[in-house]
């Protein structure tokens, strides 16, 4: 059954015209081959399904997307994101739309969410989410119509700060675009708007979090709650209208079904992704909505990168030396998830759409940048 599963994913990775070499050490995945994603394939773009490998040995299922009639060694961007969310909601759109504006564009599954390998499922980790974004950039980097030196990366919420991170790591990401970021260690650590920035909240929360390893290790959380209260803040409903309805729902998606495992972020509670940013010399683009409870998170986090010092980062580190390729985009009446697909007038996606996500300025920012 392996050997078949794997000549099928070999097959289709040849018949799209993409090069996918499975190593023998790589785990078969079982792809779905079918387009399932949430967003209709552009008529302008190739599309088909690859795998990699990370250095902590598991496999990455993505959907790689290249323009129709390309030519030569094009610049390339891996995305990934939301946190909890797959390759078939916002990323693979944000790939998409790239790939239309002359891009190579890779959207991945991280490693133990959708379609890639890790047991258990729905686990994170802020060593091994960084290291997906770079094993993105190794297998760009190896892409015979890829110039290996001229790859960005695109972090959509939760996967913006680990974009970041990646960023202050990784010196051949040369461009970064943040979208409608979360800071998953501060917000794991501080609570929303740093209500529980005190050593007591935290260390109740160690308390239940090592109670929750013995009682029920596998036990889920963190899905967006359904049925809906009619008090929810409007932040969750618009999270419920992306997720939970045609919008944006799909099967493999944790943030469309039972969500996290509760002791799978553990370690993001004492981790701080964003330490180095304000080291990044490469480019960053950091977009948020202006409505979007969020914000937050993204300007602060640009005015760590480009100061050294920032309200809910207790670290004061030196101004970036290179503030010049740096920008903060607000959107102006956008929310949180009008920037996952643009967002929509009515619910459900129905009504007219909003576009409210920027796609020629993304791509002249990597068009600039990935020269």
């Amino acid at each position: 059954m392996k050997k078949n599963i794997l000549a099928a994913i070999l097959l289709s990775g040849m018949l799209a015209g993409c090069t996918n070499k499975i190593e023998e050490k790589m785990t078969p995945l079982n792809l779905t081959q079918q387009w399932d994603k949430v967003f209709l394939l552009s008529e302008n773009v190739s599309h088909c399904k690859v795998t990699f490998e990370t250095q902590f040995g598991l496999t990455l299922a993505a959907d790689l997307f290249t323009p129709k009639d390309a030519e030569g060694k094009l610049a390339a961007i891996a995305v990934s994101g939301p946190f909890g969310a797959t390759k078939e909601q916002s990323s693979g759109l944000y790939a998409m739309k790239m790939a239309e504006r002359g891009f190579v564009a890779l959207a991945f599954d991280p490693s133990y969410t959708g379609e890639s390998s890790g047991e258990p499922r729905r686990t994170a980790s802020p060593d091994i989410n960084t290291e997906d974004f770079m094993a993105a950039v190794d297998f760009l980097s190896k892409q015979e119509n890829v110039d290996a030196d001229r790859i960005g990366i695109i972090g959509i919420c939760g996967w913006g700060g680990i974009a970041l991170n990646a960023a202050a790591t990784d010196t051949r990401i040369k461009a970064t675009v943040a979208s409608t970021m979360y800071d998953m260690t501060r917000v794991s650590g501080n609570g929303y708007y740093d209500s529980e920035d005190k050593e007591e909240s935290r260390h109740a929360a160690r308390e239940a979090l090592a109670k929750q390893r013995l009682s029920d290790p596998m036990a889920m959380a963190g899905g967006v709650i359904d049925p809906l209260p009619d008090d929810a803040p409007q932040f969750v409903k618009d999270y419920y209208d992306y997720y939970k309805t045609n919008r944006g729902y799909h099967v493999r998606s944790g943030n469309s079904n039972d969500g996290w495992r509760v002791i799978g972020t553990q370690a993001y509670s004492n981790s701080r992704f964003l330490y180095y940013i304000n080291e990044i010399r490469s480019a960053v683009l950091v977009m948020h909505g202006e409505k979007a409870h969020s914000r937050y998170f993204g300007e602060a986090a640009y005015k760590y990168m480009m100061e050294g010092k920032a309200e809910g980062y207790n670290t004061v580190g030196k101004p970036n030396p290179c503030p010049e390729n740096k920008q903060l985009l607000i959107i102006p009446d956008a929310s949180h998830c009008d920037l996952y697909d643009g967002g929509y007038t009515e619910l459900k996606g129905q009504g007219q759409p909003k576009n409210m996500i920027p796609w020629d300025t993304l791509a002249e920012f990597f068009a600039q940048n990935l020269k």
